[in-house]
């Protein structure tokens, strides 16, 4: 066969594909046509010389090597698992640094077990009932706050929250520390058994605990507990710090020594130290009623809430972490919620909560006719609420100014509205509203009131 014959029929070597140079062709660049190939270190394999010879990354990717494509895709790929295994193994240090920050209470959950036959079945199994218990503690850390007594403690904030089952809706009651209860016999930390008496409801917490706490407002109210939390001054401090500090409105100037608090009237947004005092401030704002303090702290949380759904920090990883960190390192819970992927479950079953569906109430009290420094429950709009959030079904909340002179002094609706759910003039049927309480949602603004 002829030297100037490809190897396949009819198809001439292409001159500047590499290594397919026909056998006997003359090189580009061989002016006399002897073949003599180019020297390899030349302009034509490192540069654009004057012959106009290109570098390889001036050809085309048609015209590279195959082993050239190869080489840095296995660079790429290896570049790719090293950082995706950095990304995870940062990963899972957080994780763990989160998880480990949450403290267990395992004695509440072995008094409770110990009571059980006593405590109340779930009606509505999907509903979750939380009970969140803000301690007053002042050992350790909170030493700043008042006078350390031995590190004992009260339930200085007690909130039932309610997630419906459907998650659309949350509903946060408060229970004033001062209002008067059946406490059942509890036994206190040194094992020593207390008897039952009616007495202020922060009592439970500072004779038996978390449980004790947990089975008076089982007793009280009828609702099964699913979880509890409890959280110290300093978590609150942190996570409002977490989410760049929370507005408010304050139509006068606040000055109290007692809560470490000085701040001018009007709009203005508060860090997490001063947050604390707005929250716990009770002598120097307003009348100086435990009530009133319920009431602005159940605003707070509601800006709190706003705040973090607004910004996208429920949804944000970044954002997150800051928010979780700050609240596992101050969190107690029960076993159930132990987890950093048991709280996220929680997190996430409510990060869809419309903002005006997430709501905050007092239990209807009035004060106690013994003692006018203490509160009792009126009825029935106690026991209607706690019916409500027993069977998982709607309870309306709307501001304090909202409900009839005419309603209890709770401010409750007693359902005697002659509309409520009887049938009208053309004899048609309108379903029961929901009954409504005083109260407010995560969506009011605190300078609009």
């Amino acid at each position: 066969m002829d030297a100037d014959v490809t190897d396949s029929a009819g198809t001439p070597a292409d001159p500047d594909q590499p290594g397919h140079q026909a056998e006997d062709e003359p090189q580009a660049g061989a002016p006399d046509g002897s073949g003599a190939a180019a020297p390899q270190d030349g302009p034509s394999a490192t540069g654009s010389g004057d012959d106009g010879v290109r570098t390889w990354s001036e050809r085309p990717k048609a015209e590279l090597p195959p082993g050239y494509k190869r080489h840095w895709l296995r660079w790429t790929a290896l570049a790719a698992s090293f950082l995706v295994l950095i990304a995870a193994g940062v990963g899972w240090w957080l994780y763990k640094k989160l998880d480990g920050n949450i403290k267990t209470d395992t004695s509440a959950a072995a008094e409770l077990k110990a009571y059980e036959k006593e405590r109340p079945t779930p009606i509505a199994v999907d509903a979750q009932n939380i009970l969140l218990i803000g301690s007053d503690s002042r050992s350790g850390d909170n030493r700043k706050y008042g006078r350390d007594d031995g590190g004992s403690q009260r339930s200085d904030t007690t909130i039932l929250l309610h997630l419906a089952a459907d998650r659309k809706s949350a509903t946060a009651v408060s229970i004033p520390r001062d209002l008067m209860v059946d406490i059942p016999a509890c036994h206190t930390a040194d094992k020593k058994t207390t008897k039952e008496q009616f007495a202020q409801f922060n009592w439970a917490f500072e004779v038996g605990g978390t449980a004790c706490t947990i089975r008076t407002v089982e007793r009280m109210t009828g609702i099964r507990i699913d979880h509890h939390m409890v959280v110290d001054f300093n978590g609150f401090k942190d996570m409002v710090d977490a989410v760049d500090g929370v507005e408010v409105c304050l139509k006068q100037p606040i000055k109290d020594e007692d809560a470490h608090l000085e701040l001018p009237a009007g709009r203005q947004k508060l860090d997490g130290e001063e947050a604390l005092g707005y929250v716990r401030a009770r002598k120097s704002i307003g009348n100086g009623s435990d009530t009133e303090r319920m009431d602005r702290q159940q605003k707070f949380l509601g800006a709190l809430v706003n705040k973090m759904q607004s910004n996208g920090v429920l949804l944000n990883p970044t954002r997150l972490y800051p928010v979780l960190d700050a609240a596992t390192k101050s969190l107690t819970t029960d076993p159930g919620l132990d987890s950093l992927r048991d709280l996220y479950d929680l997190v996430r079953g409510m990060r869809n909560v419309p903002t005006d569906k997430v709501q905050f109430l007092t239990v209807p009290r009035q004060p106690y006719q013994a003692n006018r420094n203490r509160d009792e429950l009126v009825e029935p709009d106690a026991g209607r609420l706690f019916k409500q959030l027993r069977e998982d079904a709607p309870v309306a909340v709307v501001p304090a100014d909202e409900i009839k002179a005419s309603k209890s002094p709770a401010g409750g609706s007693t359902g005697d509205d002659p509309s409520d759910g009887k049938p009208d003039d053309s004899g048609s049927s309108n379903p029961t509203p929901a009954p409504t309480f005083s109260g407010s949602n995560a969506a009011d603004d605190l300078c609009n009131q």
